[in-house]
């Protein structure tokens, strides 16, 4: 569904994608993505506590997954050696994609979670939001592009 992508764009530039980013303190006088989203769709104080529940709650075990995720990275690195163990690179190598299914599993079910706290309304608001980001970006890429190819 194209709502749920549009969704995770915007989670994941007001940097809710990542719970551990969601809740850094942002600067003085700055909102936090919380905030940020809350005046993007026009969040009720309500439904901003019901976000930060959620996030709080799964933000833990996905920050857990993902410096054990970082370690098997780490050790997956120190075997690029001539006297490599193939058995360890395999079984580290699974294990990494067992987490990083499961940190996309949390992920996902946040973002889940997040949505059903929306009204109708917020969602479409959300969608009209996203795609104005999208064809933002897009531009500038585009912009970006002819810079190069005049240099």
């Amino acid at each position: 569904m194209k709502l749920v992508k549009m969704f995770g764009i915007a989670l994941v530039a007001l940097g809710l994608g990542s719970p551990a980013l969601a809740q850094q303190a942002a600067p003085a006088g700055q909102p936090d993505q919380v905030d940020q989203l809350a005046e993007l769709v026009g969040l009720n104080d309500d439904q901003q506590k019901e976000i930060r529940g959620i996030i709080d709650s799964m933000q833990s075990e996905i920050s857990e997954l993902q410096a054990e995720a970082q370690g098997l990275q780490q050790e997956l690195q120190a075997e690029i050696k001539p006297d490599f163990d193939e058995e360890a690179i395999r079984e580290n190598s699974e294990k990494l994609g067992d987490i990083t299914g499961e940190i996309t599993a949390l992920s996902t079910l946040m973002q889940a979670k997040v949505d059903k706290v929306f009204t109708q309304e917020q969602r479409d608001e959300l969608e009209k939001r996203m795609k104005q980001m999208q064809q933002q970006m897009q531009q500038r890429r585009m912009q970006q592009q002819m810079q190069q190819q005049m240099q």
